[in-house]
């Protein structure tokens, strides 16, 4: 018997497929992500000797918001968490401690800081604010972030969790499916390029 997407049958239909896709596809994008984001924060705790509880803190404030910091590198997220982990934890280092053993911008450092410790005390940036990043990194123009946010507006229960691949599909639709149009959205939200047509068919434009 051939594999099936996550344990759905042919015969449950192709919507019910599409929908198993597009839930393997999140996971498996943001296991890929955690394990980047990882893999330089030992790196930075190593050279920077913090102890062990700062680098696992700071991995579990980030898994717990991995969806909510698309648009910031893999280093800045590093480096920001475990600053903010080492404070939390009562040991309080400089950022140039951290900082000195990556090759992250100082101020995307600190974007991402803020983003952590806003979410952290539960005040959530604006969707919009999402939406423009991943249309400026594509490259379009603000016509396209209006559109988009309407979409999105009459398809609020595929917006939770502010998915990547639900953003890129709702700029997607708002550029009226134009060809090759997916691959410029998935490179600018992290996500793939079926990923984002999967979440397109689920929504209505």
């Amino acid at each position: 018997m051939g594999r099936t997407e996550i344990g759905v049958k042919a015969e449950h239909g192709p919507r019910r497929l599409a929908l198993a896709s597009f839930h393997r596809d999140t996971l498996h994008g943001r296991e890929m992500r955690l394990a980047s984001i990882g893999a330089e924060m030992s790196r930075v705790r190593e050279c920077a000797g913090a102890p062990h509880r700062v680098a696992e803190a700071a991995l579990a404030l980030v898994r717990r918001h991995i969806y909510d910091l698309e648009g910031l590198s893999a280093g800045a997220i590093a480096v920001a968490a475990l600053w903010l982990a080492a404070r939390d934890l009562g040991g309080p280092r400089p950022l140039g401690d951290f900082l000195k053993c990556s090759k992250a911008d100082r101020s995307a450092v600190r974007r991402a800081a803020w983003r952590l410790d806003e979410l952290v005390r539960g005040r959530r940036p604006p969707l919009e604010e999402y939406v423009k990043m991943v249309a400026a990194r594509a490259g379009l123009p603000a016509a396209y972030v209006r559109r988009a946010l309407e979409i999105l507006e009459g398809n609020r229960r595929a917006v939770a969790g502010r998915n990547p691949w639900v953003l890129a599909a709702a700029l997607w639709l708002a550029a009226y499916k134009e060809y090759g149009m997916p691959i410029r959205l998935a490179e600018a939200a992290g996500a793939t390029v079926e990923g984002v047509k999967n979440a397109a068919r689920r929504m209505r434009a």
